[in-house]
């Protein structure tokens, strides 16, 4: 197997997963009342929460280590979604580690934070505008109306592809490393139209102002989004790409908010609170941004810069989950194996019930023609976090370097049973067929 092939081989990406079930057929819309073709039912929505937020919270570092933050998140959350027009919904509300500013929401309410935007914050009615925003998104239904359109559009009748990716074939191991996802939730996070943000912002804003909140936290929040935007358009890439920002948003809500809900413009902010239960993610912001730095030079394939950033990082926190992973993979991106493997070692000691170092860390032994141990890693990673598609791939991979085609053919197959598309599956298949 040439380098070029096996760097291939083991760049595993986004995976197909397939959720079916009995189409839901017509709903009543929980907002408007009216009638409306929904092919996703409420219980779908739920199991794709159930299904896909631990992968997609795993590749967002894992939920910050912060009991009161969360705490704090999960009250505010459920303030709004109490008063909300689905309040029935098992909403949940986390912080995750990724340093890019971002929030989301799948559709059965599981709804996150990264650490990136909640540093960036500094009160309580601006994390109530982000949340009610999200909070607007789960009971207008946009996830399950935009796959009832793909679903009609491509004539789908038996069951819907909630997640399909294909990954071009990748020429060097950098791309190998710094690409490896989980079963990510890029179609389910994808872009939502102009119209479902303006709806999602209308919603946010009422619910919020029923839940107590001053509405000129929508418009701080989102004066915070601008001018993040403009001193640094990297840092907000994949939050503008799945939530679009307009000024035609912006002005609107600053017009609503004053007339609407004019009112209620004397509400405390609640800033001092805020920052009480954000103080220690707020120590971390330091390092956060040189992450941040970091991982827009990864994205530019500066590596050696982006290993000084996160150097920098981790002299501010030596123990950062994030800070360890990224530094391993900087290294990784340079051929410099070993070294990652160290950093990998201490991001596995410092977050024991995550998954993310684990598969990088299979991916990692690899590379330095380990096959024993990266299956090890695999197997452990499996158990921590199940349902991967990928780490079936990469556990074939491992048994086919270590010559056991048997066991190779039983891992290639049942990953073939859920990603059909990929240039993974296109080689599991050929293998397969050499070995009959």
């Amino acid at each position: 197997m040439s380098r070029r092939d096996f760097i291939w081989l083991v760049s595993a990406t986004t995976a197909t997963t397939t959720l079916s079930g009995t189409l839901a057929g017509c709903a009543t819309d929980p907002v408007t009342g009216q009638q409306r073709v929904m092919l996703m039912s409420e219980a779908d929505e739920i199991a794709i929460d159930k299904q896909h937020a631990p992968h997609q919270f795993s590749n967002d570092y894992g939920r910050v280590r912060d009991d009161g933050l969360q705490r704090y998140l999960t009250q505010v959350g459920n303030d709004i979604t109490r008063v909300s027009h689905r309040p029935h919904m098992p909403y949940a509300f986390h912080a995750v580690n990724a340093n890019h500013v971002n929030a989301y929401t799948f559709p059965g309410g599981t709804m996150a934070c990264t650490r990136g935007i909640l540093v960036d914050m500094d009160n309580e009615a601006a994390l109530a505008g982000l949340l009610g925003h999200e909070a607007g998104h789960v009971n207008a239904r946009h996830t399950a109306r935009r796959q009832t359109q793909a679903m009609i559009a491509s004539l789908v009748l038996g069951g819907v592809a909630i997640a399909a990716a294909q990954s071009e074939r990748l020429s060097g191991y950098s791309n190998m490393i710094y690409g490896l996802g989980a079963v990510g939730a890029t179609a389910l996070l994808a872009s939502y139209s102009r119209a479902n943000e303006r709806e999602a912002d209308a919603l946010g804003l009422e619910y919020m102002v029923n839940a107590g909140h001053n509405p000129q936290g929508m418009v701080d929040l989102m004066a915070m989004l601008q001018g993040l935007s403009e001193r640094d358009p990297n840092a907000l890439e994949l939050m503008f790409s799945t939530h679009p920002m307009s000024s035609e948003r912006f002005q609107t809500a600053q017009r609503e908010t004053r007339s609407r809900y004019g009112d209620h413009l004397n509400r405390r902010t609640s800033q001092e609170r805020y920052m009480d239960h954000t103080a220690n993610l707020r120590r971390l912001k330091p390092a956060i941004k040189a992450q941040q730095s970091g991982e827009s030079d990864m994205a530019r394939n500066r590596y050696a810069p982006a290993e000084q950033k996160f150097a920098q990082s981790l002299r501010h926190a030596p123990n950062d989950y994030p800070g360890l992973v990224l530094m391993a993979q900087a290294l990784a991106a340079q051929g410099k194996h070993r070294e990652a493997q160290s950093f990998l070692e201490r991001a596995k000691t410092a977050y024991p019930e995550e998954g993310k170092a684990l598969h990088l860390s299979g991916i990692n032994q690899l590379a330095l023609n380990r096959p024993e141990s990266a299956l090890a890693e695999f197997n452990r990673y499996a158990r921590v976090l199940p349902g991967n598609p990928n780490t079936l791939f990469l556990q074939g991979v491992a048994h086919e370097s270590m010559q056991n085609a048997r066991a190779a053919s039983d891992y290639y197959a049942r990953y073939l049973q859920l990603a059909s598309g990929t240039p993974q599956a296109q080689y599991a298949r050929q293998r397969l067929q050499q070995w009959r």
